[in-house]
């Protein structure tokens, strides 16, 4: 299949390009380099473009000969999300629609949505299933939600069939390290985790100590950036072969503090990594899990590289390395 990858230049996106690659299919990024790094789109083409382009969008889907989308182009920091809801809701919902318009208009109705666990808010029960509430504590998650709940409707009225996949805590590298994680703003903890054991920072932020975990530190649901590109992968399989519109969660089940996750770079690197106490972030829960059941039941989903030491072990290798533009 011919994919159409928003985002493509991304994180996330560019991991899955990859994968789509390996798996036969023919990636096309379309990426407004935002956020994104030339560098990072290796498999397939790149076209530079905004996702709010509804003309430029129609027409590359339609000279690319386009079979489906993956929509991972998005504003994503949560603590950015409380001071400035405005452009979130405008890049995420607004855009998202273009999107979807420009789609239709070019005949694409198959799409796999790059969502969140955030658009759950608190966890309510031991761990998220696709049934659990979804009340967002903050404007990213409530944007996601609200383009989910657009795909519901689209289905039925213009056929337009998705699966939109809502991932926990996306982490690690491309274990041959020709991509990775690299933010010009940084606020995930594993990174900045190995920056502090490279000698690149004093100190990691422990944002509140004081939560009803174990240790008192967040709990959280670390997922492989591989593993999250093979989901993807086994989603537009799934609507290529006719498949109905599904919502899955992608996580292991298996919870993470901080001062864990810290502990375990620790003996992966071989430094010491101080820590400073900060009073907690607006809209962090104590505890997120997945319960992935349900991707591993109807996708045949099988997470390979989610255990804490293989994202560690793979973040660090490409920390070490890093990009060669």
């Amino acid at each position: 299949m011919r994919v159409f990858v928003t985002g493509g230049a991304g994180y996330i996106g560019s991991h899955v390009c990859k994968a789509l690659a390996l798996g036969g299919h023919v990636p096309v990024a379309f990426d407004n380099l935002s956020v994104g790094h030339r560098w990072a789109v290796r498999w397939g083409d790149l076209i530079v473009g905004d996702v709010g382009d509804g003309p430029l969008v129609r027409r590359e889907l339609e000279r690319q000969k386009i079979d489906a989308v993956m929509h991972f182009a998005g504003s994503a920091y949560v603590g950015v999300s409380y001071t400035d809801p405005r452009s979130y809701y405008a890049n995420n919902l607004v855009n998202g629609l273009t999107l979807l318009g420009a789609m239709l208009d070019a005949g694409v109705k198959a799409l796999v949505f790059s969502s969140t666990c955030a658009t759950f808010g608190l966890q309510k029960t031991p761990s998220l299933d696709e049934g659990h509430p979804q009340d967002p504590v903050n404007p990213y998650g409530d944007t996601k939600l609200a383009f989910e709940r657009a795909l519901r409707w689209y289905d039925p009225a213009y056929g337009l069939r998705s699966v939109s996949l809502r991932y926990f805590n996306a982490a690690g590298a491309d274990p041959d390290t020709e991509i990775g994680e690299a933010h010009d703003i940084e606020t995930h903890l594993i990174p900045n985790v190995l920056k502090v054991a490279a000698g690149g920072a004093s100190h990691v932020d422990i944002f509140g100590d004081d939560y009803p975990t174990p240790d008192g530190t967040a709990v959280r649901d670390y997922v492989h950036v591989m593993d999250l590109a093979s989901a993807h992968v086994l989603a537009l399989e799934h609507l290529g072969r006719g498949g109905e519109s599904l919502r899955l969660n992608l996580g292991t089940g298996r919870g993470h503090s901080v001062r864990e996750v810290v502990t375990a770079a620790e003996a992966i690197t071989g430094s010491r990594i101080p820590v400073r106490l900060s009073p907690r972030r607006p809209g962090d829960p104590p505890i997120l899990l997945a319960n992935g059941g349900a991707a591993r039941e109807r996708l045949g989903w099988s997470p390979a590289w989610s255990s804490m030491d293989a994202i560690l072990r793979t973040a660090w290798a490409w920390h070490r390395r890093g990009p060669i533009e």
